[in-house]
């Protein structure tokens, strides 16, 4: 009975193994594994909603905003810069659902001239282009927010955000090409398939409950905010897993390092032995990545700056202990 119950406990290992696959990971994953990451993000959401819940109280407001779920994440520029991209085309998408629910009213509605012809810049039809142009999403804290006006931006300008968020979504694109060049039809499907992995797609409630709403805040969360929260666990479970493959790299490479203690001809020999052929199958994700290597990753993302820890020394302000978002 222990067991079942624990296994309850535990909602998300298909989702996870299949963020894990899309990550890098090729091998099956353990239970131990999976729970060990759902473990980690849940108390990663959980200290979201917390920070979130606290940010609002003191602008007076008893629910938590979009704005808030940002703000926690605000360091990290590129992925700002993503979620506000994923925020941008989810609106566009719903414009595009509402004008064409709206299609047969828009072209009755649209303005004529005397010969016949449609007048270019009137009418819902242009009115509904205008909406379903993507729109950057403005946070209240960035300098442009502070004026009144904003300044017109230009088709070739970049931000160093967007820089930044192009050159991580350029690597993830590059090692998701190495892995999908070779695959065959059916494993092409598969990986597709498990690119829609989610905490919360078609699983409102159960992610509602499971991440704490009504115990660790009241408040009730909106689409977007539980659509935010889809778009950042995924992004966890990433980065552990990548993180994780690291360290698995690095653990594989030091056994292999060390192997040859039997003498020069012994090492020469396993040398040659672990030399990788043309077409010879990537080495990496032979063996599924374990507990140990996500509680070593976890390590990592949660180390701080020594400039920070540096400046703590001799003083008698206390050392941060909370915990840190990735």
């Amino acid at each position: 009975m222990a067991e079942s119950k624990n296994d309850k406990a535990y909602k998300y290992r298909q989702e996870i193994s299949q963020m894990m696959y899309v990550s890098g990971e090729t091998g099956e994953p353990s239970v131990e594994t999976t729970s060990i990451i759902e473990d980690i993000v849940r108390q990663q959401v959980i200290e979201l909603l917390r920070n979130c819940t606290e940010q609002a109280t003191r602008r007076g407001s008893r629910s938590i905003s979009i704005n808030d779920l940002i703000f926690q994440i605000r360091h990290d520029t590129a992925k700002v810069s993503r979620l506000r991209t994923f925020l941008s085309w989810k609106d566009v998408r719903k414009n595009v659902k509402d004008s064409d629910d709206k299609g047969a009213d828009a072209d009755i509605g649209a303005a004529e001239d005397p010969g016949g012809g449609v007048v270019a810049g009137s009418g819902p039809v242009d009115d509904a282009a205008k909406k379903n142009k993507k729109s950057k999403v403005g946070l209240p804290w960035e300098p442009a927010s502070f004026y009144n006006q904003e300044v017109p931006e230009r088709d070739d300008e970049e931000d160093e955000e967007e820089e930044e968020m192009n050159y991580i979504t350029l690597q993830r694109l590059r090692k998701a090409d190495e892995r999908t060049k070779a695959m065959t039809r059916e494993e092409y499907v598969t990986w597709s398939e498990y690119r829609q992995a989610s905490f919360t797609y078609r699983k409102g409630k159960r992610f509602r409950e499971w991440a704490g709403f009504g115990i660790v805040t009241d408040s009730k969360p909106s689409d977007d905010i539980v659509d935010i929260l889809g778009f950042l666990t995924f992004e966890m479970v990433q980065t552990l897993t990548e993180t994780a493959l690291k360290v698995k790299e690095q653990e594989d490479l030091f056994k292999a390092q060390s192997g040859g203690v039997g003498g020069a001809a012994d090492g020469e020999a396993k040398k040659r032995k672990r030399q990788q052929g043309l077409f010879d199958p990537p080495s990496e994700g032979r063996t599924p990545v374990e507990p140990r290597h996500v509680q070593e990753a976890f390590r990592r993302l949660q180390a701080r700056p020594k400039k920070i820890r540096a400046m703590l020394n001799d003083t008698h302000l206390p050392h941060r202990t909370t915990l840190n978002l990735f």
